[in-house]
């Protein structure tokens, strides 16, 4: 494919052990059968517990299909009901925490330490209140609880040295900071926090040496980074040395939209100080966690961790995006566009949040107004790209291919005009918009092209290949173009598809047959792959696996223009074709 209830349960009753006493550990006294002429308080009591193990389980329901708030209500109606149940205590708290409710979570925090002394979730909610209270003290005597070891280790330093910065210790909180040396690959992130510790404490000659630390030890900059640093150089009279950063970052930045949209956000005069107080500067450390944590295996710990980083600054656009991006990755456009509209217009990074949304409107079903919005974006910014490259993705998902490749030219134009560096995928996705709007000189030529800036891309190498195969061209190098792919992408399903696709076309249909195989093995589900297969069984004669593989790409939903052509292969099946010579 080219662009693609247990019999232990029945014990325990009889016993008289309720279920949820059982499941929960929750202070219920047991429920003894009633007789027919029932008491009823002890009707009224059986009724009560049932209705907390179902609250129970709705929201274990909700929390395994990551709809954290929904879960944290129902775990709420249940503790109201038990409010000493100690996993009820654990669960509401944790739910609290993950949608962001600090208030209700503060509530609990002490109840779930009483329940476990080394929760740090807990530990680290007294931490941010006493700190966001003024108790300079008592967030001192909480951080100093954090646990050294565990899977929260990270935030005990960070945590310690801005408390201690609160308490006016700063020699304390550059010893903490210092004991991030322990964990490997922090260096970059421990002398950018000393940088904030020190410009925060009115030291900037120290501040100024951990900067260009931080700034040595960045492969690439970021944007938190460029900020910072040109906040500070503009604050202490380098306004030059802050237009150069910004500079340097256009010059490697994806589009250089955001480059240049701190630059033309900068206000006149002297700009205020970006950490002002021990709680922004711990605002930074969450949110700096929560950033290197943002990958598929720890995305839970960046969602609390950029939830306690919106806690301490609520205004806070990097961690507005990042969490609107944790919650798009996590299937809740909804919540992430309501989370991107609280990014301010005259934020430098509202530009970023706008486009963000567009994504999550187009994912609510909101296709249209999506398009006016980058439509709208694009005229009003005319050196600004990156609302024509994602007006070009959405044309291009919504099959309107010409409308697409206008996008993608105009993105390009821009992309020159500003001087950025070209790049290849770019010509990749306006190849795709032209092919499968009928422009093939043109997509030919763009599908080399990021070839010749990015060799031996696997995407573009299945891309450009198949379209080949597919056209009775190039039949040897597209083919060997696919096999390529396939060898740095082996656990592609698409591409394998390609590759089996591409020797049925060759009219090879045994080896056909075995990529097809591993296709489906890989992608199970996929109704092009599965409409493959069953052709390829078709041609080497299992007619029964065939029609078995038709019917399973009927019901995996292909599109409204595929479906009769498979019904007609299951009605009357396919002509047999003659393999040409080499055939396999």
């Amino acid at each position: 494919m080219k662009d693609r209830a247990k019999s232990g349960g029945r014990r325990a009753a009889a016993a008289g052990v309720s279920a949820a006493a059982l499941v929960l550990g929750l202070a219920i006294a047991p429920v003894q059968a009633a007789p027919a002429t029932a008491n009823p308080a002890v009707s009224a009591t059986a009724a009560s517990t049932g209705q907390l193990f179902g609250d129970y389980l709705a929201g274990r329901h909700a929390q395994h299909t990551r709809n954290f708030s929904a879960a944290a209500r129902w775990y709420e109606k249940a503790l109201a009901a038990d409010p000493r149940a100690p996993e009820l205590i654990k669960h509401t708290f944790l739910m609290e925490i993950s949608d962001g409710s600090f208030e209700r979570a503060a509530a609990l925090a002490k109840s779930e330490l009483m329940r476990d002394p080394h929760d740090a979730l807990a530990q680290l909610t007294i931490v941010i209140e006493r700190l966001k209270a003024g108790d300079s003290a008592g967030a001192l005597k909480a951080a100093e609880a954090l646990p050294t070891d565990g899977l929260h280790r990270f935030v005990g330093p960070f945590a310690l040295a801005w408390t201690r910065a609160a308490a006016g210790d700063i020699a304390g909180a550059d010893t903490a900071l210092q004991g991030l040396d322990k964990f490997n690959g922090f260096e970059p992130l421990k002398v950018f926090q000393l940088g904030l510790l020190y410009d925060y404490t009115g030291k900037p000659d120290l501040a100024r040496q951990y900067f260009d630390k931080a700034l040595a030890a960045s492969q690439q900059l970021n944007w938190r980074l460029v900020e910072v640093i040109a906040n500070f150089d503009r604050r202490h009279g380098r306004a030059d040395q802050a237009a150069k950063l910004f500079q340097r970052f256009s010059s490697q930045s994806s589009t250089g939209d955001l480059a240049l949209a701190l630059a033309a956000a900068r206000p006149a005069g002297v700009p205020q100080p970006i950490v002002a107080t021990p709680a922004d500067g711990l605002a930074e450390a969450m949110f700096d966690l929560a950033s290197v944590l943002d990958q598929s295996e720890t995305i839970d710990l960046a969602l609390v961790y950029d939830r306690f980083a919106l806690d301490l600054r609520p205004q806070f656009p990097l961690a507005q995006l990042l969490l609107g991006d944790i919650l798009t990755a996590d299937g809740k456009p909804e919540q992430a566009l309501s989370v991107l509209t609280g990014v301010k217009p005259d934020s430098p990074y509202y530009w970023s949040a706008q486009l963000r949304a567009a994504v999550d409107l187009d994912a609510l079903g909101r296709s249209n107004e999506a398009i006016a919005q980058l439509r709208s974006m694009a005229s009003k910014n005319s050196k600004l790209i990156g609302a024509e490259i994602e007006l070009g993705d959405i044309l291009r998902n919504q099959k309107r291919f010409s409308e697409a490749a206008s996008a993608y030219d105009e993105a390009i134009r821009r992309e020159k005009a500003a001087g950025l560096p070209q790049r290849w995928i770019l010509f990749y996705d306006r190849g795709v918009a032209l092919e499968r709007s009928g422009q093939w000189p043109r997509a030919e030529a763009d599908l080399q092209h990021a070839l010749k800036l990015k060799p031996d891309q696997p995407t573009v190498l299945n891309y450009l290949g198949y379209s080949w195969v597919d056209r009775g061209r190039n039949l040897k190098h597209g083919l060997q173009m696919i096999e390529k792919a396939v060898e740095l992408r082996p656990d592609d399903g698409y591409i394998v598809d390609s590759l089996g696709w591409a020797h049925y076309r060759l009219g090879q249909y045994k080896d056909a047959v075995r990529y097809l195989e591993k296709a489906t093995e890989l992608v199970p589900e996929d109704p092009t792959i599965n409409d493959h297969l069953g052709d390829a069984y078709w041609q080497t004669g299992r007619l029964v696996e065939a029609r078995y593989q038709w019917r399973r790409a009927l019901q995996f939903g292909p599109q409204k223009d595929e479906i009769k052509p498979i019904e007609a292969k299951l009605q009357h099946g396919l002509s047999i074709s003659a393999q040409p010579p080499g055939g396999g």
